[in-house]
């Protein structure tokens, strides 16, 4: 009897332990959350450091990707990360960049166990920080919460893997699948709460991209305008083969205070790219693709070089739907009004039913939010 009670005591002691271990990473996994938008090229790390069940250290990537998350926590640790156990969501790097290995520093910050969600495909790590971690003598687990981790870190591993961004595509539609009135006039589809949201969204992603049909027919300033969060807006890419934008428009205008990059061909003008570049814009000169529209992507390809990781695709329902015809589209958020527009307004995906969406098996169903009488609807790839 007394063996059966013991084997209890232990069992409940390891299921306490595994508990702990999945709180604490869960926490890692929300300061990474902090930084993505800001940390670009690198992916934003979150760490915990842990001593005898006390947080004595915890950290994220700061904005421009340096210092590191593991490098945060260790330095609000000091002494205390001695015999700790460090939570990450990501492997920590083994290579020397612009800062040195992030598996350096925790052997030499004396971390005795070493809990990471998931390994880094990057070829200059992809499993040598965690080998370097237990040559020297501490304990690495891996693949807690690893499904998360691999959520939040979607741009950093297609980025490595497949040399583009991770690409999220915002939809606002109507009842009936219109984004906008008759003549492709501008329509609030749902209300402040989503509009709230979709702010917040846009200071989670690296870039976010129009067609010059939403610039010539909105003049939007695409930034991050909840309060406070204004230096948090991304930076801005419209894609426009001939380069049609106006000087005038907004996005010209704060060009010095919020980075624009123009898309076009490079047939363009070249007078007019200099024009633009003069007032602040950066141009990415393209090789012409077909006779409609850029080669995505090529364009793709080169806004990874550039280090974008996480791309808000906002529209209009052309680019919509020349992104999901490519197969370039990697989250969808679905956001659904409560008005109908009725005959003649714009449909969400151009000549594409939404169905190509909503009843294809090529997508699931993520997760789903209600704001107010709007409702948000977030696939991913099956």
């Amino acid at each position: 009897m007394i063996f059966r009670i013991l084997e209890d005591q232990f069992a409940q002691k390891i299921q306490e332990s595994k508990d702990a271990d999945r709180r604490f990473m869960q926490l890692a996994l929300a300061l990474g959350r902090r930084g993505q938008g800001r940390t670009w090229p690198n992916p934003s790390v979150g760490a915990v450091i842990v001593k005898d069940g006390v947080i004595v250290g915890r950290g994220w990537t700061q904005p421009g990707g340096r210092p590191h998350g593991e490098p945060e926590a260790l330095r609000r640790a000091g002494e205390a990360a001695r015999g700790a156990t460090l939570y990450v969501t990501l492997e920590p790097c083994s290579h020397f960049g612009k800062s040195p290995p992030c598996a350096d520093a925790v052997i030499a910050a004396g971390i005795k166990r070493v809990v990471a969600a998931i390994e880094d495909p990057n070829p200059e790590v992809a499993g040598q920080g965690h080998a370097r971690l237990r040559a020297a003598g501490i304990t690495v687990d891996v693949g807690l919460c690893a499904a998360e981790a691999a959520f939040d870190h979607a741009g950093h591993f297609r980025r490595i893997r497949d040399k583009r961004p991770h690409v999220i595509l915002k939809l606002a539609v109507s009842p009936d699948g219109k984004i906008g009135a008759a003549g492709g006039k501008p329509l609030a589809i749902t209300g402040e709460a989503v509009r709230d949201r979709v702010h917040l969204l846009r200071a989670q992603c690296d870039a976010i991209l129009v067609g010059i049909g939403t610039v010539l027919a909105d003049d939007p300033q695409l930034t991050c305008r909840l309060p406070g969060m204004e230096a948090r807006s991304p930076v801005r890419v419209v894609l426009d083969k001939n380069l049609r934008i106006p000087v005038t428009s907004q996005l010209v205008r704060s060009a010095r205070e919020t980075p624009l990059w123009v898309v076009s061909s490079e047939l363009a003008e070249a007078a007019t790219a200099t024009r633009l570049g003069a007032a602040g814009a950066q141009m990415l000169r393209m090789p012409p693709g077909s006779a409609s529209g850029l080669d995505l992507p090529a364009v793709l390809h080169a806004l990874a070089e550039k280090g974008i990781s996480r791309l808000l695709v906002e529209g209009g329902s052309r680019v919509a739907a020349s992104f999901v015809s490519a197969d370039l589209v990697d989250q969808i958020w679905l956001f659904r009004g409560a008005e109908e527009v009725g005959a003649g307004g714009v449909d969400a995906l151009d000549a594409l039913p939404l169905s190509k969406i909503t009843q294809s098996q090529a997508w699931k169903v993520h997760a789903s939010e209600t704001f107010d009488k709007d409702t948000l609807t977030l696939y991913e790839r099956a």
